[in-house]
């Protein structure tokens, strides 16, 4: 039985087993892409709240005053997970069973890599605010969370949201689940564009700012060589800068890349007399309306700017 179907089944019993919602629920999603990913599944029925904005780092963020507040009235939060909001741990924590929270990291079908580390690429260590390492949540520490950055991935997610959001209201199940067959389909498709779109730069190296693109490399044949820094809160230094220098020499890479999120000196620093050129991913979506359109916007904008810079 296909996905969608086999969702949209389990759906129907779910709505005749259980009594009808009075309302939906409230609905957080932590990041832009997966706020789009959860507002497809809920098209016609309800619209998520966004916790954090594509503009800013989704490992950099500082939770306000109103953010624990849309945390404390929701009935569902979907996030990634420790290794990209690891901020997100206690406040859900303290949440108690008063909300169903998923985290999308251990979501059926999500394919999960390990982290990078080591040599060109800088090391993945996650802290909260405080200073404090977070709670052991098992092998997270060693995944790279940025999940939502394969089609394949995303499938999964919005299979993970139609469930959730059916067992929290079955009134509407068949609605989530004909939704889920919707997005399945565009995201099929999308692959195929972005399949397209990469092909004629396959195997050609590129430096990225922070090391956020490994899903999307092993998805379409991309060559990055390094990442430059994890955040704008560990800026790397001089030894570090004339590595990357080197490598960008000895990889004959042709981009360094930005990230809207971030400041762009390091990037026009490592690529000086390298002879490479400099442009900007976007792997959250900055300057795009949320919604369902936004992860296709953002996919098709982020794989369109990485073939046209390598492609000189």
């Amino acid at each position: 039985m296909r996905p969608a179907l086999s969702v949209l089944a389990a759906a129907l019993a779910l709505a005749v087993l259980r009594p009808a919602a009075a309302e939906v629920p409230s609905v957080v999603a932590s990041i832009p892409p997966v706020h789009s990913l959860v507002a497809a599944v809920m098209v016609g029925v309800g619209t998520p709240a966004l916790l954090i904005p594509g503009a800013v780092s989704e490992h950099t963020y500082t939770l306000k005053p109103s953010d624990a507040r849309l945390l404390d009235r929701a009935g569902v939060v979907f996030w990634v997970g420790p290794p990209i909001e690891g901020y997100l741990a206690k406040p859900l924590a303290a949440l108690a069973g008063r909300a169903r929270v998923v985290e999308l990291l251990d979501a059926d079908g999500v394919e999960r890599l390990p982290a990078r580390s080591g040599g060109v690429w800088e090391s993945h260590d996650y802290h909260d605010k405080s200073g404090d390492e977070l709670e052991d949540h098992g092998d997270d520490a060693t995944t790279d969370g940025h999940v939502w950055l394969a089609p394949a991935n995303a499938r999964a997610i919005g299979r993970a949201a139609a469930v959730t959001l059916s067992a929290a209201d079955p009134a509407n199940a068949a609605r989530y689940a004909a939704n889920l067959a919707t997005l399945e389909a565009r995201l099929v498709a999308l692959d195929d564009d972005l399949r397209a779109v990469t092909a004629p730069v396959r195997g050609l190296p590129f430096i990225v700012f922070h090391d956020a693109y490994q899903y999307l490399e092993r998805a379409y044949t991309l060559a990055s060589a390094g990442s430059i820094t994890v955040s704008a809160e560990r800026k790397p230094g001089a030894q570090r800068l004339a590595e990357l220098r080197a490598k960008v020499r000895e990889a004959r890479a042709r981009c360094v890349f930005a990230e809207p999120q971030f400041p762009s000196a390091l990037v026009r620093t490592v690529a000086e007399g390298t002879g490479a050129r400099t442009a900007s991913l976007d792997q959250l979506g900055a300057g795009i309306a949320p919604g369902p359109e936004l992860y296709f916007t953002m996919m098709r904008r982020l794989a369109g700017d990485l073939a046209f810079c390598l492609r000189g």
